[in-house]
């Protein structure tokens, strides 16, 4: 399989390393200010650039028929415009805030928990996510995709909120600590009890293969996708 890596920061680099591994061709390493290039020479692009440009990125992919994984955060005010594209031109693409196979787990877990949770209005709910001191936005992404499923599945919550509490407000803390992958902590609290789920990433590996494994399993497919759907979970 010949791969396009729009983004050649840490994850670029890794994903590169996993792929050639896994027995694919590099064909293409896109650095943020490079914008004269042929994504027709890829049968898949991952996309793990900034916010700034992953839209024209994913757009120009759509737009010539190379099926794209997304793992950039930060851009999805054009999320709608980007699958609008994607079913106009009869594409593939796949955007998640996680491409970790164990993180994708987690989120079903706190899904779970969430809906069971449900009726008994004695806990709050609070987040902390750490990651490293190079990650550009806050919260991340994957803590925002967590807080949108528990407000989804808990009519408790209505909105998150970043360092704020509230009535219905789930807040979130996001600390930047140098060299740590990424950390997401749950915590259900109430007068008597906590309980707690957590997602500690050791390394960079497990987001970088889960985006190649995306890669792999939408060649050849046309639609718009999830990680649920790679993984058969959900």
């Amino acid at each position: 399989m010949k791969i396009a890596l729009l983004g050649y920061g840490k994850m670029g680099k890794t994903i590169e390393q996993i792929a050639i591994k896994r027995g694919h061709d590099i064909v293409l390493k896109i650095d943020k200010g490079d914008s004269n290039y042929d994504i027709t020479k890829a049968d898949v692009a991952i996309d793990f650039s900034i916010p700034t440009v992953a839209f024209n990125n994913i757009s120009n992919c759509i737009n010539n028929d190379v099926p794209v994984i997304s793992g950039t955060t930060g851009w999805l005010d054009n999320y709608d415009k980007a699958v609008a594209l994607c079913k106009e031109k009869n594409g593939g693409f796949i955007y998640a805030s996680n491409y970790s196979l164990g993180v994708n787990i987690f989120f079903e877990l706190n899904k779970t928990l969430a809906k069971m949770m449900n009726t008994l209005k004695q806990y709050s709910v609070s987040m902390e996510e750490i990651h490293h001191t190079q990650k550009l936005d806050a919260p991340s992404g994957t803590a925002i995709s967590l807080a949108n499923d528990i407000i989804s599945n808990n009519e408790n919550f209505k909105d998150w909120k970043l360092d704020e509490k509230g009535e219905s407000i789930i807040p979130i803390v996001a600390k930047r600590i140098e060299d740590v992958p990424g950390t997401h902590t749950i915590n259900y609290e109430s007068e008597v009890d906590t309980i707690t789920i957590e997602h500690v990433a050791h390394n960079r590996q497990g987001f970088a293969l889960g985006a190649v494994i995306a890669a792999e399993w939408i060649v050849g497919k046309n639609g718009v996708f999830t990680m649920n759907d790679v993984l058969n979970i959900g």
